[in-house]
């Protein structure tokens, strides 16, 4: 036997030791707000194939405080990663510091089951792909951030078993028809997390349905910090969740967040702020002036979550009411004569993304990017961005002709169709 064969043989066993394989190292993808690790995780103790993950950091982030893990359900393997690349989600990960994880998980037999119980080792191989990708990023932070967990269906179990496994590391769930995670009791911490489910009824598929019901029966017989939404006239494959989720996490980190002296630990909710909604009627009280039986309300961090649920179960939404903040960074490269080409950047709005850019030129309207069509949108089943990638953000206009100076602006429009300030700059053509 050669030392190089000798070698690839050393090589071979030790992968076999270690049981994991990583991409290679320099798969990073740069987008505007930050950088994209890609990893995948195999392991021969797993009962599913693998684990591929799609990890978002924003740029100038100093200290990782939480993982925000967007979980796909059955079936949806290899559309995980676009949460990654989401422009909406980035914006909500760059407010609060958050690494933004898309998993991808791949069953061998074509069954989800092999990874959505936690114990296949899908727990676990999350746990393995934050500490290879904080020692890659140079955030090793992100081996014990608390998690911040949304999933669908099978994702949505999958969801319900890592509170049962990590309750302590783990901020707040929302779970979109979850199917069953194997869930048959949780421990006391898991009733410090506050859950929101959301479900159709007999519009959604039976098991997650009746799985909604007992979940939330279960935890707030523990006196659980666990609400319902039912979505009259929506599906299992269809809802407008991120509207209702991203609200429902803000309030929840404000309160949970660890204070900056006592390291990972999770905070409670506290007691004074929780509100209190039927399902019956929708009716909402304050918690701490409730003088009913308890147990079978909705429980909400705080009174602004509890008025967007009541939104979202009557409308099947919440609408977005503020305006999108301006673009920045806007640049003018004359390219000849009075043609130009325009370039900027943007934040996208955290409650409902970017529809379009309007581009304007001494005050009237002359453009919009994209042509036709949306910048970003998301589909209603798995929540997934589209398109995956972006155009790069510029325009060519043409100027007036023997214009010797030029006023251009640009403004970003968000899916409610609510526009922001422009950002604006003069220039000289001659």
């Amino acid at each position: 036997m050669t030392f190089t064969m000798k070698k690839l043989v050393v090589i071979n066993v030790v992968l076999s030791l270690l049981l994991v394989s990583v991409r290679a190292q320099n798969d990073v993808c740069q987008v505007d707000a930050g950088k994209i690790y890609h990893i995948t995780v195999r392991d021969n103790a797993y009962t599913f194939d693998r684990a591929e993950y799609a990890v978002f950091i924003p740029e100038n982030v100093q200290t990782i405080q939480g993982v925000f893990v967007h979980q796909h359900g059955c079936t949806m393997e290899g559309h995980g990663a676009s949460t990654a690349y989401d422009v909406q989600y980035q914006s909500f990960a760059k407010k609060w510091g958050l690494a933004v994880v898309a998993p991808d998980l791949y069953p061998r037999q074509g069954n989800c089951s092999e990874w959505m119980l936690t114990e296949s080792g899908s727990g676990k191989a999350l746990l393995k792909a934050l500490e290879i990708v904080g020692n890659t990023s140079g955030h090793a932070e992100l081996k014990d951030a608390p998690l911040l967990l949304w999933g669908h269906s099978g994702g949505g179990g999958w969801t319900l078993g890592m509170m049962r496994d990590y309750p302590e590391r783990i901020i707040a769930v929302f779970a979109y028809s979850p199917a069953s995670g194997g869930v048959s009791d949780y421990p006391a911490e898991a009733s410090k997390i506050p859950l929101m489910i959301r479900h159709a009824g007999n519009d959604d598929l039976n098991f997650c349905w009746l799985n909604s019901l007992d979940t939330f029966s279960k935890l707030r017989k523990m006196n659980g910090h666990v609400s319902i939404a039912y979505n009259t006239g929506q599906n299992h494959n269809f809802s407008y969740v991120r509207y209702m989720a991203i609200p429902f996490y803000e309030s929840v980190m404000a309160q949970r967040l660890p204070a900056e002296a006592s390291g990972n630990k999770l905070r409670d909710i506290q007691p004074d702020l929780v509100w209190l909604g039927d399902t019956a009627n929708c009716n909402i009280y304050r918690a701490s002036s409730f003088s009913g039986d308890p147990s079978a309300m909705c429980h909400f961090p705080d009174s602004l979550t509890v008025v967007k649920w009541r939104e979202y179960v009557i409308t099947g939404t919440v609408i977005d009411r503020t305006p999108p903040s301006a673009p920045f960074d806007l640049k003018v490269n004359i390219i000849r004569g009075n043609q130009a080409e325009l370039t900027w950047k943007a934040d996208a709005d955290i409650e409902s993304g970017i529809h379009h850019f309007v581009i304007r030129m001494n005050g009237q309207p002359v453009a919009q990017f994209p042509q036709s069509g949306v910048y970003q949108r998301f589909d209603t089943n798995g929540d997934n961005a589209i398109p995956f990638n972006l155009p790069e953000i510029k325009c060519n206009i043409i100027m007036p002709y023997r214009a010797t100076e030029c006023k251009v602006s640009v403004s970003t429009v968000n899916h409610f169709m609510l526009e922001s300030e422009q950002s604006e700059t003069k220039f000289k053509l001659f």
